[in-house]
Order: C-alpha cells, then sequence, then structure tokens
C-alpha cells in the first residue's frame, strides 16, 4: 500500500485545520497548504497554492467559530 494519498490528505488537513487568525494568516496558510500538495501529486505548485489560499479564505469566511 502506498503512503503517498495519506501524505498528501494529512499535509492538506494540517493546513486546513490551522486556519489563522487574520485574512493573511489565513490565505498564507492556505496557500502553503495548497502549494505542498501540489508539489506532492506533481501538479503546478503556483496553482495550487493560489487555490489552497482561495479555499481556506472562504472557508474561514463561511465558518468563522472554527478559525480563530
Amino acid at each position: 500500500m502506498s503512503f503517498r494519498p495519506f501524505v498528501i490528505v494529512a499535509a492538506l488537513c494540517a493546513g486546513l485545520s490551522a486556519c489563522g487568525a487574520t485574512t493573511g494568516e489565513q490565505a498564507l496558510l492556505g496557500g502553503g497548504a495548497g502549494a505542498i500538495g501540489g508539489a506532492i501529486v506533481g501538479a503546478n505548485p503556483v496553482a495550487t497554492a493560489i487555490a489552497g489560499a482561495g479555499t481556506n479564505l472562504l472557508y474561514c469566511e463561511l465558518n468563522p467559530g472554527r478559525c480563530n
């Protein structure tokens, strides 16, 4: 069994679980998780960083009680 999918999911969950207290922190943490996930799977890390930052900002906007 390959551990690659497990590592990818763990990295993304760790990045998204640490939402950050400010909008800048949320974008940075989401972007970092996206870039790491993209690099692991061989995708464009810049594109996945942008997607991760946007996704984390959206998640924290929709779930403010879970992101501080």
